[in-house]
C-alpha cells in the first residue's frame, strides 16, 4: 500500500504544490482546481485546498458554474464546508477579474473585417456572447460584392430577457439601410445553452426574411449561439422564402 498523502499541500512535493508549480511552469501548467486552491490557500477539516477546489468544480460543474453561483450557494448550508463568505467572495472576485479581462473591448472582441464562412460567424459570436445571462440580438450588415462577406457594421439591436429577445424588423434593419448593406446576418444567444429555436425565434425569422425581401436586403442566415453549439436557420433549411 502506498503511503497516504498528507492533507497539507505544503507537505506535497514542490512540483505538485499549486503556487510553486505556477511560479515555476506558468499559469497554463496549473489545473482549474489548483488555481482555485491558490485562492483558497488553506484547507479545512482534513481536506487540502486542492480538495476544496475539486469539490467546488464537482458541485458547480465548471468555473462558469461557480461564476454564476451566489455567495450563499458556495458557502451556505448547501455549499462547500471549509469555505466561508470571505473566501467565497475572493473566488468570485478572481473569476470576475478574468471575465472582465476576457471581455475587454479593445482587443478580444474587435469585429473582424470579413467572414468567409458561416463558421467564422459562429466562432466570433460564441466568444463574444459567452457567459451572457440575457438574450442579445445582433445584426451584422454586409457587402456581398466579393467572395468574402465584408462587414460594414456590427450592431447590437436588442437585449431581451432570459427567455426572449424583443426585436422589431423596423429597428433591426435600421443600420443595414443606413449603411446601404446588401445583406445581413442575424445572431442571438440562448443563455440556457439549448439552441433549439423557439416558436418565437421561428416567427421572428420569417418576419425578418419577409422584411428583407421588401427592402431588397438579403437575410443570409439567423444563427442561435448556445453553450459550445449553434443552430443555423439556413443550414437547417428554415430560412427560405416564406409563402
Amino acid at each position: 500500500m502506498p503511503e497516504e498523502r498528507k492533507k497539507s499541500v505544503k507537505d506535497w512535493p514542490e512540483d505538485e504544490q499549486p503556487r510553486e508549480r505556477l511560479m515555476k511552469y506558468g499559469a497554463g501548467a496549473v489545473s482549474d482546481a489548483q488555481l482555485l486552491a491558490i485562492i483558497i490557500r488553506n484547507g479545512r477539516n482534513g481536506r487540502s485546498s486542492v480538495d476544496l477546489g475539486i469539490e467546488l468544480l464537482d458541485k458547480f460543474k465548471s468555473l462558469e458554474g461557480i461564476a454564476q453561483a451566489g455567495i450563499n450557494e458556495i458557502c451556505g448550508k448547501q455549499g462547500i464546508k471549509g469555505i466561508g463568505k470571505a473566501k467565497a467572495a475572493e473566488i468570485k472576485a478572481a473569476i470576475e477579474l478574468g471575465r472582465r479581462w476576457y471581455q475587454r473591448p479593445s482587443q478580444v472582441h474587435e469585429t473582424p473585417e470579413s467572414f468567409c464562412a458561416s463558421q467564422d460567424v459562429v466562432n466570433f459570436y460564441r466568444q463574444k456572447m459567452k457567459g451572457l445571462k440575457k438574450e442579445v440580438f445582433q445584426c451584422v450588415a454586409l457587402d456581398t460584392k466579393n467572395k468574402a462577406l465584408t462587414i460594414i457594421k456590427d450592431e447590437e439591436v436588442s437585449i431581451g430577457t432570459l427567455t426572449a429577445s424583443l426585436v422589431h424588423p423596423r429597428e433591426t434593419f435600421k443600420t443595414a439601410i443606413r449603411e446601404s448593406a446588401s445583406a445581413v446576418i442575424f445572431v442571438h444567444n440562448h443563455p440556457s445553452g439549448d439552441v433549439r429555436p423557439s416558436q418565437e425565434d421561428i416567427l421572428l425569422t420569417r418576419r425578418l426574411v419577409q422584411a428583407g425581401e421588401v427592402l431588397g436586403i438579403q437575410v443570409l442566415d439567423h444563427i442561435i449561439i448556445g453553450d459550445g453549439t449553434h443552430f443555423s436557420f439556413r443550414d437547417s433549411g428554415m430560412l427560405g422564402r416564406t409563402p
